[in-house]
C-alpha cells in the first residue's frame, strides 16, 4: 500500500505541475502578486494530497509567530515536502535556490515566475551579493524570505554546516529571522520514493532580531534554536498529537 499510494501522489504531483505551469506562464504581463497567488496553489494541492493520498498531515506548533509582514524564514531541510508546506505556512515568499532548478521543464518555469533569488553556486562572493541585494528588494516588496541555512537536505537525525547568509542577510537589511524546526524527513525522507504516514511536527520560534550581532553570533544562536527544537521532537515523536 506504500508503494501504491506514494506512486500515486507522485504522478499526482507531475501531473499537476503540467497543469499549473503551462496557464501560468500566460500570467507574465500580471504582477508578482497575482502570478505567485497562482503558482503557489500547486504547492498548497499538492499538502492536501499528502494528506488523502498518503495519510501525511502536520501539526504547527508555535503559529502565533507567524508574522504579518515580511521576515526572513531559515528552515531545516530535510525533505520535499517543507518546499511545499512553506508555501502554505507563510505569505507571499522568494526563496534562495540555484539557478538550475529555473531550467526543469513545467516546475522551473513556474517557479521563475514567483521571482526567486537564484543564485550560482560556483562563485560565492557573487552569490551573496546578489542575495543582499535581491533580498533587500523582496523585504521592502513585504515578501518573505526563504532560505535553508545548510545549504542543501540532510538526513533525518543528522545536521550539516550552517551558512551565513541568512544573518548577513538579516544583519543587512535589519528584518528578523523567523527560525523552523520540523522532523518531515521521517516521514518522506531525502532520495525516497517512499512516503510515509504520520503527523509531521513543525515548531516555529519566535523572531530574532539581528540587533547588535555578528554574523557568525546569529548564526549560532539560529542554529542552536534549530537544532534543540530537533532534539526534543526527535525524542517526543511518538507524542500523540492532532493533526491540520
Amino acid at each position: 500500500m506504500l508503494v501504491l499510494r506514494s506512486t500515486l501522489f507522485n504522478s499526482f504531483m507531475a501531473i499537476t505541475a503540467i497543469i499549473i505551469a503551462i496557464p501560468a506562464l500566460f500570467l507574465f504581463p500580471f504582477s508578482f502578486r497575482v502570478r505567485y497567488a497562482f503558482i503557489s496553489q500547486w504547492a498548497k494541492m499538492n499538502i492536501w494530497a499528502l494528506g488523502i493520498i498518503c495519510g501525511l498531515h502536520y501539526k504547527i506548533e508555535g503559529s502565533e509567530n507567524i508574522p504579518d509582514s515580511a521576515v526572513i524564514v531559515l528552515s531545516k531541510h530535510q525533505s520535499t515536502w517543507e518546499t511545499l508546506a512553506l508555501q502554505k505556512i507563510f505569505r507571499e515568499q522568494a526563496w534562495l535556490l540555484k539557478k538550475e532548478l529555473l531550467r526543469i521543464p513545467f516546475f522551473g518555469w513556474g517557479l521563475a515566475l514567483t521571482e526567486p533569488i537564484a543564485i550560482n553556486r560556483d562563485s560565492r562572493k557573487e552569490a551573496m551579493q546578489q542575495l543582499i541585494k535581491q533580498g533587500q528588494e523582496r523585504l521592502d516588496d513585504n515578501r518573505c524570505v526563504v532560505l535553508f541555512p545548510e545549504g542543501t537536505r540532510i538526513r533525518a537525525g543528522k545536521r550539516g554546516k550552517y551558512r551565513q547568509g541568512g544573518a548577513r542577510l538579516a544583519i543587512s537589511t535589519g528584518y528578523p529571522i523567523i527560525p523552523m524546526a520540523h522532523n518531515a524527513g521521517e516521514f518522506w525522507a531525502k532520495g525516497s520514493f517512499i512516503i510515509n504516514p504520520g503527523v509531521i511536527r513543525v515548531k516555529l520560534g519566535t523572531p530574532i532580531q539581528p540587533n547588535g550581532k555578528n554574523s557568525s553570533e546569529l548564526t549560532t544562536e539560529v542554529e542552536k534554536w534549530i537544532e534543540e527544537q530537533m532534539q526534543e521532537i526527535t525524542n517526543d515523536k511518538l507524542k500523540p498529537i492532532t493533526a491540520i
